[in-house]
């Protein structure tokens, strides 16, 4: 008997050793399921400065990003100082404003790439980074916009309607609070909530600023 069991034994041991040899390389081989990919933020993404340089955002981790689309050309034009000024006052608390040209939007944007960087170096005087000229709508958007317009990764608004919309991004790279081009950056208000942001005490915001698309146009028409 004691015999028989350990032939039994023995024969339930070789099974099990045939069974591995056979499913040991296949569960082996068996895709593994991938880790879940953390949710994109701005530092996902690259902008070209006016020297032709690629930047990657993931430069400014850690800082507060004010991300706006310029046109010099508009009637708008004003909010450059008052972006030089929020670069000047908050710079040393962590605030960087990123600018990028564009002519979407009326075609209010010097073409002459000569002299898009002579204004914002020598007219405008720009205390912030400047990149270059970007499609920031329709066919050829840049990846950036496509991210900051898209209300399931960003903040409500959609596609920006004008020159001057403005992005607020946290220190960790997404969005926090959009502002449209009636809402000044030399405001009080604005600063107000610059500081909150600094301080880590703003919420993620709603749209800010009411003025549509239709009154920007009208606006902002130089003829």
């Amino acid at each position: 008997m004691a015999v028989m069991g350990l032939r039994m034994k023995c024969g339930y041991l070789a099974l099990l050793l045939s069974l591995f040899s056979a499913w040991g390389p296949v569960l082996a081989d068996a895709p593994k399921k991938e880790a879940p990919k953390p949710k994109a933020t701005v530092y996902d993404y690259s902008l070209v400065d006016l020297d032709g340089k690629e930047i990657q955002l993931s430069t400014f981790k850690g800082k507060l990003l004010l991300i706006v689309n310029l046109a010099s050309q508009s009637i708008y034009s004003d909010q450059i100082d008052a972006l030089n000024e929020l670069q000047k006052t908050y710079a040393d608390k962590g605030l960087v404003v990123i600018g990028i040209p564009s002519s979407d939007f009326g075609g209010q944007e010097l073409n002459d790439e000569a002299a898009l960087r002579k204004y914002y170096r020598e007219t405008a005087h720009a205390t912030f980074p400047i990149f270059a000229r970007a499609s920031l709508h329709g066919k050829d958007e840049i990846p950036l916009y496509l991210f900051l317009t898209n209300p399931k990764q960003s903040v409500p608004g959609g596609n920006i309607h004008w020159n001057y919309t403005k992005f607020l991004i946290d220190r960790e790279g997404r969005p926090l609070a959009r502002f449209e081009v009636d809402q000044d950056p030399g405001d009080v208000e604005f600063h107000v909530t610059v500081e909150k942001a600094l301080a880590g005490k703003l919420k993620k915001k709603e749209r800010q600023g009411g003025e549509d698309k239709a009154d920007a146009d009208d606006d902002d028409d130089d003829e």
